[in-house]
């Protein structure tokens, strides 16, 4: 075929300091060699082709290069760790992977590629040209089963240029830690599955600095997720004092709508008319209770791919949670649950479940009874703010417990603002 296969070469070792050089001697001065030489206190090595006196062996002066890797199953949760794993490759100043869910080729033909990474939830190994650019980039990745012992197959080739007969490079393999991979200066931390939308921006430059500054001198990660809540939940407060200032005086406002309900019988059009008037009039906004709400949705979708991509939280426990990267479990089933629930029991879920649907029973007996009971609309948001919680506690029952943890103290916290500020800062003789 013409090929020099380097797995077909005998390769001798000498160690130099840091650095070791593999060396396949051709005789009479030829050679093709390989360094590598470690960085200290880092996962960078730095890594050096070269060859001397090859110029009849090489009919053209480029190499191509071919990474086989097959990722092991090393974390609780595979569902993530599947869908967290890939090829992710920087094409001019564009980061992009293959897909992660199902079986993907990406081919690039003659567009420069500046580094390639075989990426895991936590971990990764990525080669980064220096002072040049790869070519004929191709990316393939086999997604493998629950059964199967391997999670997936990743191959990669690429044409290295050899004009000089030498090409340099720089190999990290360790873990996905963003400063550490954002100190290579090609962008490299985005192998870090934070997502790509606005949530994947809000997860690098304000959750994750936010989190390490916490960190810096809060020991437990546990305690840092309650302060974040906490610190969302002082943002947004303003907002809910008028919401519960809102369902106060909805509350105080009942005797007036059941005297609009006897001056209009059935006529819900009309009726319907005077209590948005009546709620105008005394400064009511029956939606009010949506904003907090919809301000921080945001961040929880954010949090959603921010605790199981974040290797701070891997194997890091608080309370019966021992991986807040990871669900957490205090039954283990023999089955599995619907919707993709697991086979356990997630403790965190059910907490926030429960703190839901009491919340919602509590926002429920400030609103008109009367009106709940006759406007069918009413009825059926009644019935889905009781249904939802339950429906996705099928889908939490999975998640994070950073994220549920998180869920949990938000509920908490809710709750407790609310029953504060109904009680001791509302003036209710005023209302």
């Amino acid at each position: 075929s013409g090929k020099v296969l380097t797995s077909d070469l005998y390769f001798a070792p000498t160690k130099n300091g840091n650095s070791v050089t593999f060396r396949a001697d051709a005789g009479n001065g030829r050679y093709f060699e390989q360094t590598y030489a470690l960085t200290p206190d880092n996962y960078r090595i730095d890594y050096r082709i070269a060859a001397n006196g090859l110029e009849t062996v090489f009919t053209q002066k480029q190499l191509n290069f071919f990474w086989e890797n097959h990722l092991d199953k090393l974390e609780r949760n595979q569902t993530y760790e599947r869908t967290m794993s890939s090829i992710y490759f920087k094409s001019a100043d564009k980061t992009d992977y293959c897909d992660c869910r199902k079986d993907d080729t990406k081919n690039l033909g003659d567009k420069p590629v500046q580094w390639f990474s075989h990426s895991n939830q936590f971990f990764n190994t990525s080669i980064v040209a220096q002072g040049f650019n790869f070519s004929q980039f191709t990316g393939e990745v086999k997604v493998f089963g629950d059964a199967d012992q391997d999670l997936k197959r990743l191959r990669t080739s690429v044409v290295v240029p050899f004009d000089n007969w030498s090409a340099n490079m720089a190999i990290y393999s360790g873990p996905n830690e963003f400063e550490r991979l954002r100190a290579f200066g090609v962008s490299l931390q985005d192998v870090i599955p934070f997502g790509a939308s606005i949530f994947g921006a809000i997860n690098r430059w304000v959750i994750h600095p936010m989190m390490n500054f916490l960190a810096s001198f809060i020991g437990n990660l546990g305690i840092v997720i309650l302060v974040l809540t906490l610190l969302v939940k002082l943002l947004v407060y303003p907002l809910t004092y008028r919401m519960v200032l809102s369902q106060s005086k909805m509350a105080a406002l009942k005797p007036r709508l059941e005297e609009l309900k006897k001056k209009h019988g059935d006529d819900q059009q009309a009726m319907s008319v005077e209590t948005m008037k009546l709620y105008g009039e005394y400064g009511v906004n029956p939606l009010g209770g949506c904003l907090p709400v919809f301000l921080q949705m945001p961040i929880w979708f954010s949090l959603y791919r921010f605790f199981p991509a974040s290797i701070e939280f891997r194997q890091q426990s608080f309370l019966w949670a021992t991986d807040l990267s990871s669900y957490d479990s205090i039954l283990q089933l023999s089955f599995h649950l619907p919707f993709g629930a697991g086979a356990h029991i997630s403790l965190f879920t059910l907490i926030w479940v429960v703190t839901t649907l009491w919340y919602t029973w509590y926002s429920m007996k400030q609103m008109d009874a009367s009106q709940m009971q006759n406007n069918d609309q009413m009825k059926v948001m009644k019935y889905m703010q009781f249904t939802m919680p339950v429906f996705f506690m099928f889908f939490f029952n999975n998640f994070a417990s950073g994220l549920t943890l998180y869920l949990c103290f938000s509920n908490i916290l809710n709750i407790g603002q609310t029953l504060v500020t109904k009680e001791f800062l509302i003036d209710k003789e005023k209302i």
